[in-house]
């Protein structure tokens, strides 16, 4: 007798096969996202997140992309720009919260646009957790939304994405910056950065070895200038100085050195990541006064409050000021500066992530799938997942990777 081939699987039960039901594995199931990009409502930001090339490569995967009208009009990019790459634009600022699944902004929500949504969304923008208060954020808690930080996004290799590609963009303009405000026409001392057959170069500090002083560095040395770059950290300098060679000077901070450094420099670029542990300035009142009449500080750490005692944090409609004789321009949100720049390096992050959460199936599978995008969830359907703001404002917080791990 022939045994018949049965199209289930088999188990032994008591005395009898017993039919078990057969287990296909099953696909991702893509998922269509409606996404929001609204017109900034700060007045320095001129960023968007996505450029019509981007939106026009979403169109094509099925998502569909809603443009508020003029929001990219800073960075130069028109509404028939983007309604030609198949984006909706629309007049309404509320609709692009009420009807999307992903929100995309670059700087925080205010309050009204926080009213605004629907509730159970995804919301990406940058976090700035020292401009806000506790009722800002229980406002996003009690909206159901999971908050994504994109200075928080990290990739495979553990780097940070946006605030790499910002950094590299601030530290490069911050010494085009520093060549206006040393020429003539912003009533400098009229000299050129860099140098020339025949005429000492102009010298620059820069504090910092990071991904901004890289930039800077490399921008400084292009232009012919004698480059000094300063760090807490022996490593940051070795690897500055392996990528930049033997024409880059490298120092520890020491008072004394330091302040000789001062003396002659001509510019000084502050591109130092302040966390708390060093001290509160690296370049003091009294370092500044001793620095060269007509010299130009460019301080991009004033948006986490400075590093240069001297500085003040100004707008891009009023950037510079004077103070002992030294030019200062200390401007947070420096890539605002080069915005369709900027908003291209954003939308080369942006895209392929939005894409990454429709493959994925949505924003839970997503998560589940990337530890990077995780670390830059602070909020997650309407819990807060960042411990950080949890003591700042005295809010219950839940680990994440727990919170995963329940599902």
């Amino acid at each position: 007798m022939k045994h018949q081939n049965f199209p289930h699987s088999w188990a032994l039960g008591k005395g009898s096969l017993l039919p078990q039901e057969e287990v296909l594995e099953r696909g991702k199931i893509r998922k269509q996202l409606v996404v929001g990009i609204p017109k900034e409502l700060q007045e320095d930001e001129s960023r968007t997140g996505l450029t019509p090339e981007a939106v026009e490569m979403l169109v094509g995967n099925g998502h569909q992309i809603i443009i508020e009208t003029k929001a990219g009009a800073r960075a130069n990019y028109t509404d028939n720009d983007y309604s030609e790459c198949g984006g909706f634009i629309v007049d309404d600022h509320t609709e692009i919260f009420a009807k999307s699944d992903i929100i995309l902004k670059i700087f925080p929500p205010v309050t009204k646009e926080i009213e605004y949504m629907k509730g159970n969304q995804v919301l990406i923008s940058s976090l700035r957790h020292m401009m806000q208060d506790k009722d800002y954020f229980y406002r996003l808690m009690n909206k159901r939304v999971t908050a994504i930080s994109y200075e928080h996004l990290r990739n495979n290799d553990d780097t940070f994405p946006v605030i790499r590609s910002m950094s590299e963009i601030a530290g490069g303009t911050s010494i085009l910056i520093a060549a206006e405000y040393l020429s003539n026409q912003h009533g400098g001392k009229g000299i050129m950065l860099g140098g020339i057959t025949g005429i000492t170069p102009t010298e620059v500090v820069i504090l910092g070895a990071g991904a901004a002083a890289e930039s800077a560095a490399r921008a400084a040395l292009s232009l012919g200038a004698f480059v000094k770059v300063f760090d807490h950290s022996v490593d940051r300098l070795r690897r500055l100085q392996d990528i930049m060679g033997n024409r880059l000077y490298t120092s520890i901070f020491h008072p004394r050195v330091i302040t000789k450094a001062l003396q002659s420099a001509d510019v000084v670029i502050g591109a130092l990541h302040l966390d708390g542990n060093g001290p509160r300035f690296y370049i003091t009142e009294e370092m500044v006064k001793e620095m060269k009449k007509g010299s130009v500080i460019v301080d991009l750490s004033i948006d986490q409050g400075g590093c240069i005692e001297t500085s003040e944090c100004r707008t891009h409609r009023s950037p510079a000021f004077i103070k002992h004789g030294v030019t200062h321009y200390c401007v947070p949100n420096i890539p605002s500066r080069v915005a369709r720049t900027a908003t291209i390096a954003l939308s080369n992050i942006f895209a392929p992530l939005i894409l990454s959460i429709g493959e994925s199936g949505g924003i839970k599978a997503s998560l589940l799938e990337s530890a990077g995008l995780r670390k830059g969830v602070y909020i997650y359907n309407g819990l807060l997942t960042n411990s950080m703001i949890g003591r700042l404002f005295d809010i219950p917080a839940k680990d994440i990777e727990l919170l995963m791990a329940a599902f």
